[in-house]
This record gives structure tokens, C-alpha cells and sequence, in this order.
């Protein structure tokens, strides 16, 4: 696949989807949120691959939306861009592959949406994340959808209703990324995660990442009996039979994505 705002590549049962935009802080152009979608569709119809990096080049992970493409326009315009942003990070979350954000600098509104939304994120210690869109007469409502649900209520306001930077360690401590490493070390310890992941059965995988977001609104008498099904669904596949015996057995399971 070629694109002409991304790089995508694979290493392994890993693809690696790169923001190409760095001359544009890697700003979300309603071009590139279309790429995005498609590189991710790709990618979520192929069983080879199991894990997905989300990187960026340049100094700057993702600054938002381009601002340039949100002047002067009208309402089916707008209405547009927020739906495929929109769709973009619920693409994330809906294909069967986990997706890591390796975020190596500054992520800020629609950039830090999309850091929430990936499943995963690991940060360099310089990165930076805020939704300062309060400060330019945009209330960053979309990207609130998806920090609320990382962050939890009262931390979420705090950023949206300031737009004030946090740090990568305050972002850890805030359950905004996963973990928090130098600069140096970033692509690395990205790639530790995403291979320990590749590790497990896809089928196992996948059908755990699909019941997480199903679960996850839904009040706890409802989380348990949805849960409870998917489980005894998973207990009759041929990979939750071949982990357990090779469990008991004490040897590395073989798994086929049955």
C-alpha cells in the first residue's frame, strides 16, 4: 500500500503505520484520516498480522486537526470532517489487532483523541499531551469522548476546561498512556510490548479486544452476563484447549488461530 500522508510497513506479524505529515506537525487533514482508515481496514483483514504501531515523524506526534482546512467552511463540511475523524478512532478500536500509539513528542487535541483512543500507548519522557482547543474557541468535544474514558471525569476537565500540557509521567499516572521511556529507548520498548502481544493466540485476541470496548459501557449486571458468554464461547476453540493442555503439559502452546 502506498500513501501520501502515512508510511506503512510491516516487521513480522507487526505493521507499523507512521504519521507522515512532519512539515504539518502530523496534523489530522481529512486526507490523512482517510488513509488512516484504509491502511487500518487493510490491515484488519489480514490474519498474519497481530499487532499495529502507531508512530509518527518528526518532532511532533499529531498537533489535532488541521486548522487550515477549518476555515471558512460549512456545515455538511465541518459535519464531515468530525464524522471521519469519528470513524477513525473507532476504527481503531474495532479492528481485531491491538494498536500502540509510540508517542515521541507532543500530542495535543485531536492528537491527544487519538492516543487515547489506540489501545495502548507508550510515551517518551519528552512527550507532552493537552486539548488546549478551549483557548481558540473550539472546545475539543470529540477528543473528550475518548480522554474521558482514559482518564476519568475530573482529570479529563481539568485538561478540556484549561488546555493546559501535561507530561508523559503525569499522562502514565493518569492512565492516558502505559508507560514512559526515554527518547532512545522508545522504538524499542514499542516493539518489547508489541511482540509480547504477538506472542498469544490472534483468534484469543481478538475476541478479548472486542469484548473489552462491548463490556466497558455497560453496567456491571449486563458487563458480566455479555462477558460470561464470550468466555464459554472462547473455552470451546481450539486455542483455548491446545493453551490449557500445553499449560498442563508445561510446553509452549501451538496456536492456529482456531
Amino acid at each position: 500500500m502506498s500513501y501520501e500522508n502515512i508510511g506503512y510497513t510491516t516487521e513480522g506479524h507487526i505493521a507499523l503505520i507512521t504519521l507522515n505529515r512532519p512539515q504539518r506537525r502530523n496534523a489530522l487533514s481529512l486526507l490523512l484520516m482517510q488513509e488512516l482508515i484504509d491502511c487500518l481496514s487493510t490491515i484488519g483483514g489480514r490474519r498474519d498480522l497481530r499487532v499495529v504501531i502507531l508512530a509518527a515523524a518528526g518532532k511532533v506526534f499529531c498537533s489535532g486537526h488541521d486548522l487550515s482546512e477549518m476555515v471558512g467552511r460549512d456545515i455538511d463540511e465541518y459535519r464531515t470532517l468530525f464524522s471521519v475523524c469519528t470513524e477513525l478512532m473507532t476504527k481503531l478500536q474495532s479492528i481485531p489487532q491491538p494498536v500502540i500509539a509510540e508517542v515521541q513528542g507532543i500530542a495535543t487535541a485531536a492528537g491527544c483523541q487519538l492516543v487515547a483512543s489506540c489501545d495502548l500507548a507508550v510515551a517518551a519522557e519528552e512527550a507532552v499531551f493537552a486539548t488546549p482547543g478551549v483557548k481558540i474557541g473550539l472546545f475539543c468535544t470529540t477528543p473528550m469522548v475518548a480522554l474521558t474514558r482514559a482518564v476519568g471525569r475530573k482529570r479529563a476537565l481539568e485538561m478540556l476546561l484549561t488546555g493546559d500540557l501535561i507530561d508523559a509521567h503525569r499522562a502514565a499516572d493518569w492512565g492516558l498512556v502505559n508507560r514512559v521511556v526515554a527518547a532512545g529507548q522508545l522504538q524499542a520498548e514499542t516493539r518489547r510490548l508489541a511482540q509480547r502481544i504477538a506472542e498469544a493466540s490472534d483468534l484469543v485476541v481478538a475476541l478479548g479486544k472486542q469484548a473489552f470496548y462491548t463490556q466497558i459501557d455497560l453496567d456491571q449486571q449486563k458487563a458480566y452476563a455479555y462477558a460470561q458468554e464470550v468466555m464459554t464461547m472462547n473455552s470451546l476453540a481450539h486455542d483455548a484447549r491446545e493453551g490449557i493442555s500445553s499449560f498442563l503439559e508445561k510446553r509452549t502452546p501451538c496456536w492456529t488461530g482456531r
